[in-house]
């Protein structure tokens, strides 16, 4: 396996590479910011050689992001770009750091008993009842709500993502995995293969679990199924926790921490 420096390097040209089929990389500063496709978006990022970031540097990286009708979005890896915390705070945004991990011995876990787990299709017509499952997990992280709770959302908006998500599967670019028990979807996660320089790194993201559900190992077995099927072709994979908790979760399906990874948004400091 690389050493630490090598694996983080590796997952910053993952971060570099991922926009690239969907969006054009807009130079600011010492940031790229990807402009696409709202419904698909991606954050701004140090830019390799860059230099430090500045808040001036974020500040119109944002203007760039909301001009063409995106989230105003930033994230890095503290490890490798130290000082953009501060040039994100000193902007205006709210910053969050969760753990990274990697993947070094996946360890396979059973499910509970009478929950199956199946590899979504492109064409799967209950794709939509699939994003509402992770949109009812993490829309209520402390709660008991199930997924009748959330309604089906029927927006324009909401059938672009799904239609966007539909052709990702078909290419590979997204592999999504669904847990159901009696015919009724209960968690979900995917991973996203990329592709740098014959070398194939995967991101696991968006394992959510239905709040009622939780504590039964489903989110962890999750992870277990998209590490092991990630793992058949790709070099590496690796994911961030949404906190210590989660990550201890992950360590125990055979995650190992590596570093940070931060997050600024516009969101109101808690």
């Amino acid at each position: 396996m690389p050493t630490r420096p090598g694996l983080l390097d590796c997952i910053e040209r993952y971060f570099a590479a991922a926009p690239l089929p969907d969006a054009r990389i807009e130079s600011v500063g010492g940031l790229d910011v990807p402009i696409g496709d709202p419904v698909w978006p991606y954050p701004a990022r140090p830019r390799a050689g860059g230099g430090p970031v500045t808040a001036d540097d974020v500040r119109a990286a944002v203007t760039l992001q909301e001009e063409s009708a995106l989230p105003p979005a930033l994230e890095w890896v503290p490890e490798c770009s130290p000082d953009t915390a501060a040039a994100a705070r000193g902007a205006g945004l709210t910053v969050e750091e969760l753990p990274l991990l990697v993947a070094v011995d996946p360890v396979e876990l059973l499910l509970p008993a009478g929950v199956r787990l199946y590899v979504v299709g492109a064409d799967d017509p209950q794709l939509p009842h699939y994003q509402r499952v992770a949109a009812t997990a993490f829309a209520t992280p402390g709660g008991a709500a199930d997924v009748g709770d959330v309604p089906l959302d029927s927006s324009a908006e909401a059938r672009a993502r799904t239609a966007v998500l539909r052709e990702r599967i078909a290419v590979g670019r997204t592999v999504m995995m669904v847990a159901v028990e009696n015919g009724r979807p209960v968690a979900v996660g995917s991973h996203q293969p990329v592709d740098i320089d014959g070398n194939e790194v995967s991101e696991v993201v968006g394992v959510a679990t239905l709040p009622r559900l939780r504590g039964r190992g489903l989110g962890a077995g999750m992870a277990s199924a998209l590490a092991a099927h990630a793992t058949e072709t790709a070099d590496m994979v690796f994911l961030a926790a949404g906190d210590d908790d989660v990550a201890r979760i992950y360590e125990r399906v055979g995650f190992a921490r590596l570093a940070t990874t931060a997050v600024a948004d516009l969101r109101p400091p808690c």
